[in-house]
């Protein structure tokens, strides 16, 4: 019973670190100004949490517990430097006064409100001195609360990869004193687009997780919706912005219709349709008006909201306007060609002019090296198949989908698929 009980609580202590991790690092990143320390101090909490919490229970409010412990550890940390330093008589008055500034200010942290944190550590892991793959691996760790392993797979890159950029950006960010704000004015406009990309990932994570038991992870929607919204406040003028906010809108508004009682996973056009959140939908297709006025019609993410509005708009997925869908996707693998954004093309490609011609454009994209371990490429070609009547073929798909994704609920749906498939009846 002691077992079960323990474990329950660290599944417990998983799921707070997931909500809570990105507050708490961007709340210790205001006082100690040093984002690996902030992580650090963070990461002795969670420690502390996993040796405590199985005895204690896991308290009312977790994320003020692990707060207080890392603020606890902060000061300690300031407090031996002081010492050490004080005994090799390196440090002026200057300093020492600083130094006891920020114990006092880590006191009385803990009852501050984060208030805009979260989005003051998006800029910071963004900061031009970064690589774009720095900053994107860097923001999802602390905002999203992500393994590298995770991280890797949505970069479709190995994980030492990953594992490498993290430890230089932190190392980098501190070396050159990167303030904790957000930028104004020409700076803010030029960082937006890696925020942006930063942003809507960390959604993804959200509305489609990575792996575990849960195929949605709803509070990283909110918290990329949460900085999207801002972000159309503080850059109104922004085309993208505003498209990026229209497209997490939207996508959102299917959540609740994405699974079933038991969590497991539901296709787009087998989702009960009620269930979509029609607030969430008008505001979604409001921001995508404001997006198209400014003249963004054409952007990477009002394209991607223009997708999506499709599906919105159809009353039933027999009513969806597939040829509009896969002409938009033309228009975005035009100026952001990706594989991914091809698979995508295809699968719009088939629904709109037959699983043929979608199974053309996924054959050539078979020897791609980025697709080798994506999941995605063999269920999208396991469904065409199996409209093809080719039912031993989509079954192999459907298996070999099944091995690569780490989702639970997407396991379960692909493995069921591929029984299907191997049923007598299917072909009769």
């Amino acid at each position: 019973m002691e077992a079960v009980t323990v474990s329950d609580t660290h599944r417990a202590i998983d799921a707070v670190w997931r909500i809570e991790s990105a507050k708490l690092i961007a709340g210790l990143t205001r006082i100690v100004r040093d984002v690996g320390l902030a992580e650090d101090l963070a990461q002795d909490a969670l420690l502390a949490a996993l040796e405590r919490w199985p005895e204690s229970g896991v308290p009312d409010n977790p994320g003020a517990w692990l707060m207080a412990t890392a603020k606890h550890r902060a000061i300690d940390t300031f407090r031996r430097t002081q010492r050490v330093e004080r005994k090799h008589e390196e440090l002026g008055h200057e300093l020492e006064a600083r130094q006891e500034m920020m114990v006092r200010e880590l006191d009385e942290a803990i009852d501050d409100d984060i208030g805009d944190d979260l989005l003051r550590l998006v800029f910071m892991s963004c900061h031009p001195v970064l690589s774009r793959e720095s900053r994107t691996a860097l923001t999802l760790r602390l905002l999203g609360g992500l393994t590298t392993d995770e991280i890797a797979r949505a970069f479709l890159v190995p994980e030492p990869t990953v594992a490498q950029r993290i430890v230089r950006a932190k190392r980098t960010l501190s070396e050159a004193h990167v303030p904790f704000e957000v930028p104004r004015g020409n700076e803010l406009n030029a960082r937006l687009a890696s925020v942006l990309e930063v942003i809507y990932l960390v959604f993804n994570e959200g509305y489609s997780a990575t792996a575990g038991d849960d195929l949605v992870r709803p509070a990283l929607c909110e918290d990329a919706l949460r900085l999207g919204r801002i972000l159309a406040e503080l850059a109104p003028d922004e085309p993208e912005v505003h498209g990026i906010v229209a497209l997490m809108e939207i996508q959102a508004s299917r959540l609740r219709a994405r699974t079933g009682p038991s969590g497991e996973a539901i296709l787009l056009l087998d989702q009960d349709r009620g269930r979509w959140d029609r607030i969430l939908i008008r505001r979604g297709l409001a921001a995508l008006e404001r997006a198209e006025r400014l003249g963004g019609a054409n952007g990477p993410y009002a394209l991607q909201a223009s997708i999506v509005a499709c599906h919105a708009r159809a009353r039933t997925a027999d009513e969806t306007d597939w040829g509009r869908i896969a002409s938009l996707y033309d228009a975005l693998a035009a100026i952001t060609p990706s594989p991914v954004v091809e698979l995508n093309r295809a699968v719009a490609v088939a629904m709109a002019f037959g699983p043929a011609e979608g199974l053309e454009i996924i054959d050539r994209l078979a020897s791609e090296p980025s697709l080798k371990k994506y999941h995605l490429l063999p269920a999208a070609r396991g469904d065409l198949l199996e409209k093809l009547g080719r039912f031993d073929e989509a079954s192999k798909e459907f298996k070999r989908a099944a091995s690569l994704t780490r989702n639970e609920r997407e396991r379960d749906l692909l493995v069921g698929r591929a029984r299907a498939n191997d049923k007598p009846e299917k072909r009769k």
